[in-house]
């Protein structure tokens, strides 16, 4: 299955010790270089920067198509911009993003996208880990991630995990 992923499930996952759990679910993880350089470059001595810069599963790829690049950069950041575009390149299954502008351009695109809860949920499906809750708590404690308190209660229903 190929994957591209933004900066964000990246640097969240990081800040909460489960950046791995990409490479058990996906096995290989494709960014474009506007996210290195986001994650690793501009990020160095932040959470996912030492991570994403020495995982052999986290490929970097260069987009192509600079047009289409710059027409996106209208409303999203280089880093979602490039990651839309090289899902598109590469013909990936999967996008992984939380910025609402940047999945509302996806959806447009027609691409398949998905989260971070999207990951817990697949996570929890596969048997890799046993609740989401405990996840969600701490992606939003400790790495700041911001999720509504109905979009949690939602999914945490759906999951079984509360009533």
């Amino acid at each position: 299955m190929s994957i591209i992923s933004n900066a964000s499930a990246l640097i969240n996952l990081a800040r909460i010790g489960k950046l791995d759990l990409l490479r058990q679910l996906y096995a290989e993880v494709t960014i474009p270089e506007a996210v290195w350089d986001e994650v690793v470059v501009q990020g160095a001595g932040q959470p996912g920067a030492d991570e994403v810069r020495t995982a052999p599963w986290i490929k970097t790829r260069t987009v192509t198509n600079r047009p289409l690049v710059r027409a996106l950069r209208q409303e999203l950041d280089a880093g979602e911009a490039e990651s839309i575009v090289l899902t598109l390149e590469v013909d990936a299954e999967l996008l992984l993003m939380d910025e609402r502008l940047g999945r509302e351009n996806a959806r447009h695109l027609e691409l398949r996208y998905t989260g971070l809860i999207g990951v817990l949920v697949e996570a929890k499906h596969k048997g890799l880990i046993s609740a989401i809750k405990p996840y969600l708590d701490e992606l939003r404690e400790v790495a700041g991630f911001r999720v509504s308190a109905a979009l949690c209660r939602r999914v945490l229903r759906d999951e079984g995990e509360i009533g």
